[in-house]
């Protein structure tokens, strides 16, 4: 394993040593982890940012073969070092060593996925219109315009994900692919697991022969150093994965600052499943397995994971509801990531328990250790989750509350109270589905991804995956975090009028030099 050094990467530097205040911490011991990481100083984390300003003017303007070649040997570099990552990772975090395997592959993936998208280049989305000087009563001009990068970003590492959505995850990834410097704020939860990463993608900057400052990790109190960062003039735009109060604070900043930046902020998210009479009559058995294998995968601890479930309460409920209460309370405990998430998660569960409305109807074995979590099954009606919003609240763990409609209209008024969502999911069979397409239509308006006969706990990463939907699941809910469309978030249209052909960036000049498909008076090819 790559020595830890317990300091932030300014660039190629490390930072100052000093009392170490930041300390992994074991989730099921409660023991501190060594090294102790000590916080940024104020001018480290500006000389990172001043860092990302000037590689800018190199890297922006960089080709896509370039970022293409650099993202790639990122990925090589996080594979190379899979083995000391599940090692560390799930010391820090609880997680089993498969799992940090899989996320390593999943990184890598991602970041390959991007590197063929700057590398292939459509993505800048050029347009042409030629010019029509014989155009009445006015000429028309030439114009041409394509997507550029904003300039540094910061990101902001989660605590589930201590790999695909952290030092080298999406938001990282998609950045540099648009040719954005990044400045990464650690996570406190996995600070080692930061740091071997921030190492492989340092290494992977000076291996592509780019500028110092195209890429920095910095350590910090969460508060401070994320506000800091998100303040700084020269930060263009931000990425985040965190709480809904986290992520609401961060974009005050975002849009209070003398020039406001885009922030894009996932946030929370209860995932609805609605499980239609049909369904439930066919596959009760199926389902109830389903849906308690998605609501404990990770302990709960997916930003999709279902927590709320919506039957129809003139369906025969009694075969699902005995099974998933079996399921449930046969449930081993399980550690969360840290003592905070498992802290907010009795807290909640204890808020379900006192409230009269709420009946539980079963819970998992208690565990022995710090952080442990039982899963939790809570029933309600719909007459009380319309009546009482702490019900729609997130509680992010293993559990799901069970809403029971005593009529289609009691259903869809439920669908229509929902705040924003990733997710939002529809058992049923084909004629439960076509008598049900209001349903259909009113989620579609509520959630970035809508599922049929699926579990929402899983995103692939491809082309055309969203992972992203209206407040509050995420700041933003015309963007997404998964997928590659989440590059648009990190460019912005620049419009070129009247240049010379040798003056233009390639992708618009007139002789498509790069080959890519673009839109030329109207037609695309």
């Amino acid at each position: 394993m790559a020595d830890l050094t317990g300091r932030s990467l300014i660039g190629f530097q490390s930072s100052e040593q000093g009392e170490p205040t930041i300390y992994g911490v074991n989730p099921f011991t409660g023991d501190n982890l060594k090294p102790g990481y000590v916080a940024v100083s104020e001018a480290e984390l500006n000389r990172a940012i001043e860092l990302a300003e000037r590689a800018f003017v190199s890297f922006g303007k960089s080709s896509g073969a370039e970022r293409a070649n650099f993202l790639r040997k990122i990925a090589d570099n996080v594979e190379a070092i899979k083995d000391d990552l599940a090692a560390l990772a799930p010391q820090e975090t609880g997680l089993p060593e498969g799992r940090i395997l899989m996320e390593t592959g999943r990184t890598c993936g991602q970041l390959r996925l991007f590197a063929s998208v700057a590398e292939e280049g459509s993505w800048v989305d050029a347009r042409i219109d030629h010019a029509d000087p014989e155009r009445a009563p006015v000429p028309k001009p030439d114009t041409r315009s394509i997507k550029r990068p904003l300039g540094p970003v910061a990101v902001f590492c989660a605590s589930n994900f201590p790999l695909a959505f952290s030092v080298a995850g999406g938001d990282t990834a998609s950045a540099l692919a648009a040719g954005c410097p990044v400045v990464v704020k650690a996570h406190h939860s996995h600070p080692g697991t930061a740091e071997l990463v921030g190492q492989a993608i340092n290494k992977a900057v000076k291996e592509s022969g780019l500028p110092e400052g195209t890429f920095s990790l910095v350590y910090g109190p969460g508060r401070e150093i994320g506000q800091a960062l998100v303040r700084h003039p020269s930060i263009k735009a931000a990425g985040f994965t965190g709480s809904r109060e986290g992520g609401q604070a961060l974009m005050r900043i975002a849009a209070d600052r003398p020039e406001p930046i885009p922030f894009y902020a996932e946030m929370s998210s209860i995932n609805p499943v609605f499980i239609l009479s049909g369904a439930m009559t066919e596959r009760a058995d199926a389902l109830a397995t389903g849906l308690h294998g998605s609501m404990t995968l990770g302990v709960g601890q997916f930003c999709t994971n279902p927590g709320l479930t919506i039957v129809d309460d003139n369906s025969n409920l009694e075969p699902f509801i005995s099974k998933i209460m079996e399921l449930v309370a046969a449930s081993p405990s399980a550690t969360m990531l840290n003592s905070g998430i498992s802290s907010a998660y009795d807290s909640g569960s204890k808020l379900f328990d006192g409230n009269d409305e709420v009946e539980t109807l079963a819970r998992g074995e208690a565990g022995e250790g710090q952080c442990q979590a039982s899963a939790a099954l809570f029933q309600a009606t719909s007459d009380a989750f319309l009546n009482e919003d702490s019900l729609g609240a997130e509680l992010f763990g293993p559990s799901t509350l069970i809403v029971k409609c005593d009529s289609g209209d009691k259903m869809l008024a439920l669908a229509r109270s929902l705040e924003g969502q990733l997710t939002a999911t529809v058992h049923g069979t084909d004629a439960d589905l076509e008598a049900n397409s209001e349903l259909l239509e009113i989620l579609e308006s509520k959630a970035g991804r809508v599922l049929i006969n699926g579990f929402p706990t899983g995103v692939e990463v491809c082309h055309s995956m969203v992972h992203g939907g209206p407040f509050p699941a995420t700041s933003d809910g015309r963007s997404t975090s998964v997928g590659t469309n989440a590059i648009h978030r990190f460019a912005r249209d620049v419009c070129y009028q009247s240049f010379p052909d040798s003056l233009l960036p390639r992708e618009l000049q007139e002789d498509n030099p790069l080959g890519i498909r673009r839109m030329v008076d109207g037609v695309t090819a």
